[in-house]
């Protein structure tokens, strides 16, 4: 059976090339909303956190109607630490809308999900986005893609992929450069025409992939997938395996509640048949990979091969002087429940228990990948700590091999100097170096080990002025690179606990910037600022000057402090070394040493002695 009246597809791009407002386009102009309905922009978005950064954390499923036919499409993120979104996703559709900034070409992920979806074998529609940019550059950015497409070995039919011209923020769409659209519909006809319809044996026993999982606190766990074969109906008997798993028992479940996806919302319905993307309840311990199949024919398919983590990171019970003030749930208990939970719905994450009963190993695609989880974690009432994050390494052939990065950077021409310095002291190799644009602004490619990214992005930002652009994706495994050093800075560590003062902090701050202002609760060993020179400072924040006959406390009131450098949570993962934690709590952000080290108690001893002595 070919379902003509079905098609099914994903919009896949590089990060801010303007998938999720695309979709805007094709709902409005889809039959979604009334004609007097107020909108929102990036309606896909849904979450606060991906709200607030303005990028698509997790991918996700809506519906269109043109012409009679119904157009299932996904969401997809297009940051590179969350590709693991992209790659199982891309099992429930039957081919791919590229979308590539008409300015900004082809990027590092636009390479990793275009490579995907060959490998896939899925039809491709290339749209060239955001023609309406001052600095488009059409024609450069057309060679680019084919040259693309050629590097990646695309078939003849994949070369011969229809290209579009599109404004996502216009909602307008057409076939030549030269010609401006009015709507999407060369888009919808195009989806209808190339993208292939989806078909199977309506007739067979059930068959369906669980692509994606969603979680209801009235119905527990949902499995979302394309129907492979045959038709899901209310309470029929099903049952659940995994090709992955040839020796595991079938598990045994029933179907309680049914959903087909239509605009924005999960329509109830009774049944539904082969090439539907549908939701559906009651099975317990349903996992992505799964394969939901009649008890009578269990024939597993085979799940896409997710890609592997590349960095880890140490998450544990918080025990600061502080700790179960601030959070809702502390325990290594819970804590233990909420990051297994988590695996249920990421299939790019891996968790295992660590040395001691109140430490998990959490492994990630990145820094912005682990640091969704934590923020997602805290946001939630948990309260936790965790250390800097670390490349996992590999044996390849005898040999210690690390991840490394391709790093892509658009950067003012003034400050290119600069950039190239620092990854070149990064360990950093340079592969090209091209102006863009009119010659202000030039882009550089760099390949570059994974640890040595840690605690740059705010440094480039920093060189750049903010108008840098830096963007980057796995590159792969080489031999490793020796030891380096990415931070140069110390840290400035309360030698007393108590409050903050703001003349205990005048006297600090020219050591260093500091990370807090007065009347804060600091406790000993709590890192207060950073010293610009390489070593550890410890300070008394919390230092009260003395009343005499002449002084007054009201004299305080003339000190004046510099603004504190408040630390957000990606911030500080990037700044922290390795003696260091992070203490997260649903309120604060603060950083600490693991063990306050005994020669900096010295060091503070011997400057309160030498203080003394000159005071006597």
């Amino acid at each position: 059976m070919v379902r003509e009246d079905l098609r099914n597809v994903a919009i896949i791009a590089h990060v801010d090339h303007g998938k999720t407002t695309l979709v805007d386009g094709l709902l409005k102009q889809g039959g979604i909303y009334r004609d007097n309905q107020d909108t929102v922009t990036c309606v896909m978005d849904s979450g606060d956190l991906e709200r607030e950064r303005g990028i698509t954390i997790l991918a996700k499923n809506t519906a269109v109607h043109y012409n009679g036919i119904k157009i299932n499409i996904v969401d997809t993120p297009g940051h590179a630490d969350f590709g693991g979104e992209v790659e199982r996703v891309l099992k429930m559709v039957n081919g791919v809308i590229l979308l590539v900034d008409a300015a900004e070409g082809p990027m590092p992920q636009t390479r990793f999900v275009l490579q995907k979806a060959l490998d896939l074998d899925l039809r491709v529609i290339v749209c060239i986005n955001k023609i309406d940019k001052p600095d488009a550059r059409l024609g450069v950015v057309e060679d680019e893609i084919l040259e693309l497409l050629m590097d990646l070995d695309a078939s003849d039919e994949q070369l011969d992929s229809p290209m579009l011209y599109c404004s996502g923020r216009t909602g307008t769409a057409s076939y030549r450069p030269d010609v401006e659209g009015t709507d999407l519909k060369p888009l919808f006809e195009t989806i209808i025409n190339y993208i292939p319809a989806p078909e199977g044996d309506e007739n067979g026993p059930l068959q369906m992939l669980v692509s994606s999982i969603d979680y209801n606190d009235y119905v527990g766990r949902i499995a979302i997938g394309r129907i492979e074969r045959g038709c899901v109906k209310i309470n029929q008997n099903i049952s659940i395996s995994n090709y992955h798993e040839p020796d595991a028992t079938p598990r045994r479940g029933k179907v309680v509640a049914l959903y087909q996806i239509d605009g924005l919302q999960r329509v109830p319905t009774e049944s539904a048949k082969v090439g539907e993307i549908v939701c559906l309840s009651g099975p317990e311990q349903i996992t992505i990979g799964d394969t939901i199949t009649d008890p009578t024919a269990v024939e597993p398919l085979e799940f896409v091969k997710v890609g592997e983590p590349t960095m880890e990171m140490t998450i544990m019970v918080n025990d600061s002087p502080l700790a179960g003030k601030e959070g809702k749930f502390v325990t290594s208990r819970q804590l233990r429940a909420r990051l297994y939970r988590e695996l249920l719905k990421d299939v790019s994450l891996r968790v295992r228990d660590g040395e001691t009963t109140d430490e998990f190993l959490v492994a990630g695609r990145g820094e912005m990948h682990l640091s969704i989880l934590l923020e997602t974690m805290r946001r939630e009432g948990f309260e936790m700590a965790c250390s800097n994050p670390r490349v996992l390494y590999k044996e390849i052939d005898g040999v210690k091999c690390e991840p490394v990065e391709k790093v892509l950077l658009d950067v003012p021409q003034e400050y290119v100097g600069i950039v190239v310095e620092k990854l070149s002291q990064r360990k950093g190799d340079l592969l090209a170096m091209t102006p863009i644009g009119n010659g202000s602004r030039t882009r550089i490619e760099y390949q570059i080990p994974s640890r040595c990214l840690f605690g740059y992005r705010s440094e480039f930002l920093t060189a750049t002025h903010g108008e840098g652009v830096m963007n980057s994706t796995f590159d792969g495994y080489q031999p490793y690179k020796g030891e380096i050093v990415m931070r140069f800075t110390g840290s400035l560590v309360a030698s007393e606990a108590g409050e903050t003062t703001r003349y205990g902090l005048y006297n600090t701050q020219d050591r260093g910037q500091l990370f807090i202002g007065p009347q804060t609760q600091v406790y000993e060993g709590m890192i207060v600022g950073e010293n610009p020179k390489n070593d550890d400072i410890a300070v008394n924040p919390c230092k009260e000057k003395h009343l005499t006959a002449i002084r007054s406390t009201g004299a305080d009131e003339k000190l004046l402090l510099t603004p504190p450098r408040i630390m957000g949570l990606e911030e500080a993962i990037e700044f922290i070394q390795d003696d260091e934690l992070i203490e997260i709590t649903p309120k604060s952000i603060r950083l600490r040493k693991r063990i306050l080290d005994t020669e900096l108690r010295m060091k503070d001893m011997m400057r309160k002695r030498r203080a003394l002595e000159q005071k006597a």
